[in-house]
């Protein structure tokens, strides 16, 4: 048996990942806050919400590489 490879941790991608998550959030954030009335405020707790979502995803996809 060989012994099964670690995925090497890239940085660039991790932020990618950390970025694309967080933006991806204060978007939906934006999008429902605007449909009822209030799209900064929907981004702000899109943003609030999407930190811990983008560093749990960031988490998840590099636990294994060190």
């Amino acid at each position: 048996m060989e012994p099964t490879t670690r995925r090497p941790f890239e940085p660039a991608g991790a932020g990618g990942v950390l970025l694309g998550i967080l933006l991806a959030a204060i978007a939906l954030g934006a999008l429902i806050g605007w449909a009822v009335g209030a799209a900064g405020i929907g981004a702000l707790i899109g943003a609030v919400a999407g930190i811990p979502l983008a560093v749990y995803s960031v988490y998840r996809r590099y636990r294994g590489s060190f």
